[in-house]
């Protein structure tokens, strides 16, 4: 970590040479959180008919040919595909894809709006990067609203009660690679096109679903895991059509969204875009209430405000 924060660190006047779109990145990034918002009630939704390594795998495969049809349409001046396996673009891509794994892992075992509380310390994460690594002032007002937002995440989280769960730090741990990876978006890959940031994505996640079904395959799971958590250790099952179109959507979905996440946070400061990230969790409560007809406690919507309050606490700022 110490040798990616020195290689990392900017002063103040690299900071400033960035590009400054913010209206830009801020459309991004509320269009990328409502269709991961999208994606991720999908996710749960068909998380008994599908393990999550199939998901995968076979969303990877699909996505594909959506993205040599982009390059073709758009005709980048260099190969996509070889811009995608360039060392910066896969190291986020690797990181998104821990934060992804981490999130869809715990999906089953906690309402949307819970988990998304977890992966989202990550705009806070991003907004202490910001000052350690990047370069971007955060200020005094920037630091209440850090610890506003984590006051937030403790007040729905409840740690050391019993409506704590284990299955909450994975979340938690994913917020963390989120943040790290928007980071690398912001300093290491400003430069590369959309396209070739969502193929590498889109690869990563397919060699992370191709990797674990292997290894699944491989070794069997003892002591009834497959039977009591058959999303994370079952094998494929067999897909009707409803489940293919939901794969075809998620394909769709796993284009647009990389673009847009990576576009947002091209383009403004990440302290700036972190702060709408938050709007996920408006989407999240949204779907858990219309979809899983499920009701935020009063604990967790004094936290979602908390969260949001810190978010536009940064904003001001």
């Amino acid at each position: 970590m110490r040798a990616f924060v020195g290689d990392q660190k900017m002063d103040a006047a690299a900071a400033q040479a960035r590009p400054q779109r913010v209206a830009f990145g801020v459309t991004l990034i509320i269009a990328a959180v409502f269709g991961m918002s999208v994606q991720d009630a999908l996710f749960k939704l068909f998380s008994a008919d599908m393990s999550l390594w199939q998901i995968f795998t076979l969303r990877g495969l699909l996505a594909l040919p959506l993205f040599f049809l982009l390059a073709l349409v758009l005709r980048p001046k260099r190969n996509i595909l070889i811009g995608a396996l360039r060392k910066w673009p896969l190291v986020r891509s690797l990181l998104m894809t821990v934060m992804f794994m981490a999130f869809y892992a715990a999906m089953p075992f906690l309402n949307l709006s819970t988990v998304a509380t977890g992966i989202y310390t990550a705009p806070i994460f991003v907004t202490l990067l910001s000052a350690f690594v990047v370069g971007e002032p955060v200020g005094a007002r920037g630091w209440v609203a850090i610890a506003i937002g984590f006051l937030g995440v403790l007040v729905i989280l409840q740690p050391g009660t019993d409506a704590f769960s284990l299955w909450a730090m994975l979340p938690l741990f994913g917020g963390f690679s989120y943040a790290l990876a928007n980071i690398v978006t912001r300093t290491r890959c400003q430069h590369v096109p959309l396209p070739e940031m969502s193929l590498s994505l889109n690869l990563m996640m397919l060699l992370a679903g191709v990797v674990l079904s292997l290894c699944l395959l491989i070794w069997q799971p003892v002591g009834g895991l497959a039977s009591a958590f058959p999303y994370l250790f079952d094998g494929w099952t067999t897909l009707g059509p409803l489940q293919w179109l939901v794969l075809a959507l998620l394909a769709v979905f796993v284009v647009v969204i990389g673009m847009g996440l990576a576009g947002a946070y091209q383009s403004a400061p990440s302290s700036l875009i972190a702060t709408f990230d938050y709007s996920y969790l408006v989407f999240a409560a949204l779907w858990d209430l219309l979809i899983f007809s499920t009701v935020p406690t009063a604990t967790t919507a004094l936290g979602i405000i908390l969260i949001m309050g810190a978010g536009l606490l940064v904003l001001r700022r």
